[in-house]
């Protein structure tokens, strides 16, 4: 096995997945240049996310989109959103995220979304963007907290899981 084949979910304890679908990105295909980030010459926009179907007992729902090909040894997380009330099954392209969400701080300690950038020579990488379905309407996360202590609290509170993965490369976005 490559490293290019890790599936960071795999080592998790497994849970149902539930539909997601996206006008911005297509599974396994690369992503649309607005996805990208700005330094990479896209438009740093969030993806458009629509789920469905989620586990009896959903309570709430998180967002993630994580780069376990980044050159880090620990991969890049792109954007972290907790607490999405249980009635949301869509997130706008771009757009804010619904009242009463927490939007974490990405890998450069920035609130939101920040958009695909692969460094020239490390290949193709994987944009695994997943909604989680939680089985509480809060985690209780302190705001300044990082995208990996949301994963191990999801990790005791996941129903479910809905996985697209987006790819992108070097110059992708032009």
């Amino acid at each position: 096995m490559s490293d290019r084949d890790y599936d960071p979910y795999a080592r998790l304890d497994p849970v149902p997945s539930f539909p997601l679908t996206s006008d911005d990105i297509t599974d396994g295909q690369p992503l649309p240049a607005a996805l990208f980030g700005t330094d990479a010459g896209g438009g740093n926009r969030s993806p458009q996310l629509t789920w469905s179907d989620p586990p009896e007992g959903t309570k709430s729902f998180a967002v993630t989109v994580y780069d376990p090909d980044a050159p880090t040894g620990s991969g890049f997380w792109h954007w972290a959103v907790a607490d999405i009330p249980a009635h949301v099954t869509s997130l706008a392209g771009g757009g804010p995220v619904p009242d009463g969400a927490l939007e974490l701080r990405n890998e450069l300690r920035e609130p939101g979304f920040i958009g695909a950038g692969p460094p020239p020579g490390t290949g193709v990488h994987r944009y695994f963007v997943v909604v989680h379905a939680v089985d509480v309407e809060t985690l209780g996360l302190d705001p300044e907290s990082t995208p990996a202590v949301l994963g191990f609290n999801l990790h005791f509170h996941t129903l479910g899981r809905a996985i697209l993965i987006g790819t992108g490369e070097a110059g992708g976005a032009s």
